[in-house]
């Protein structure tokens, strides 16, 4: 007996992620009860009780963490996607273009942005501040109107790239697997990526894999960004391209500092400000350039909206492009002998 499994379903499609893309703008991210997210989040909260259960909740309690969730969600996914695929195509396409949907975060980005812009433009700052609670995690009692668009414009930054690019473009490389095995690094350094005495050891593992995920798109938004800025008057690209290259170390970690700075430059604005987390204080750090004004106008946070719609659909050219690029298509074939792939290039 043979079985033939056809695994081109897995594959990057350039009109599943248009749709995905498409329906994540007009719609946001989907509320239901099996959101990948969410189930990736109950896994590893129970993995991660098991793990501590046995002792091993240090560095390589962490890598274990990592490798049973991605094998179980890429190949969860995976599989389901070939069965309904084989049940009938178009089930198999529905299923992958709302799994991409799912992965991606951009609309729901703007959706909240806007809230926070409306809010501060009516004077209702206490909604304001609500508002922006659900994009940052710092204290918001302290913030003014100025603060809080800075801060969803910070967002804006930074959710371009962990939100949008980072999953187009591993979808681009990968296809379906690459896009869930991103979210599962992506959920694990948002869940136990953190410097605290439970997390010190055992999170390292997911907050470095997060890291090394985000860097090429961290990169990429540096002159995307900057060639954004030169379709929104009043912006510079040249500003973009040099407060971005001088500042984005300013910030913590490997990566935000490249798309937040690089967007304060564009927008000729010092960004960031002072930052209150647990009643105190932890940084008066501005970005920017020297003697621009402090942001935080309506029209500092629509131009910033405008400069990151237009970087991502650059990224999103930039992974279509990819995926017209040679590549390999995969055949599975389980018979009386076993399992053996097969790859064949095309054009």
């Amino acid at each position: 007996m043979e079985v033939q499994v056809d695994l081109t379903i897995l594959q990057p499609r350039v009109e599943l992620l248009l749709i995905a893309v498409a329906l994540d703008l007009v719609f946001g991210d989907p509320i239901y009860p099996l959101h990948p997210i969410r189930l990736i989040g109950l896994t590893l909260t129970g993995i991660e009780k098991l793990l501590r259960a046995i002792r091993l909740d240090g560095y390589v309690g962490g890598c274990i963490l990592f490798v049973l969730l991605a094998g179980l969600w890429v190949g969860a996914f995976s599989l389901v996607s070939i069965a309904l695929h084989s049940l009938h195509p178009l089930l198999g396409q529905v299923f992958h273009v709302f799994t991409l949907y799912s992965m991606i975060a951009l609309g729901d980005l703007f959706k909240h942005g806007r809230a926070v812009d409306h809010a501060v433009s009516q004077g209702n700052l206490e909604k304001a501040r609500i508002a922006v609670a659900k994009l940052v995690g710092r204290d918001t009692d302290q913030m003014d109107g100025p603060a809080c668009r800075r801060a969803a414009i910070e967002s804006l930054a930074e959710s371009l790239v962990d939100g949008f690019a980072s999953p187009v473009l591993f979808y681009a490389f990968a296809g379906l697997p690459g896009v869930v095995l991103f979210k599962v690094i992506s959920t694990m350094d948002s869940m136990v990526g953190y410097k605290t005495e439970r997390y010190i050891f055992f999170g390292r593992c997911g907050a470095k894999l997060d890291d090394v995920a985000n860097s090429v798109p961290a990169l990429l938004s540096w002159p995307l960004i900057s060639l954004a800025a030169l379709f929104v008057p009043g912006c510079s690209p040249r500003k973009a391209l040099r407060i971005g290259w001088l500042e984005h170390h300013m910030l913590p970690g490997p990566n935000a500092g490249w798309s937040e700075a690089t967007l304060a430059g564009a927008l000729q604005r010092n960004l960031i400000g002072p930052i209150w987390h647990h009643g105190q204080r932890v940084t008066a750090l501005w970005i920017g350039e020297i003697g621009d004004s402090e942001g935080g106008s309506a029209d500092d946070y629509r131009n910033a909206v405008r400069i990151v719609a237009i970087a991502g659909t650059l990224f999103l050219l930039l992974s279509v492009c990819l995926m017209f690029m040679p590549g390999f298509q995969f055949h599975a074939v389980l018979d009386k002998h076993g399992f053996s792939y097969t790859f064949r290039r095309f054009d």
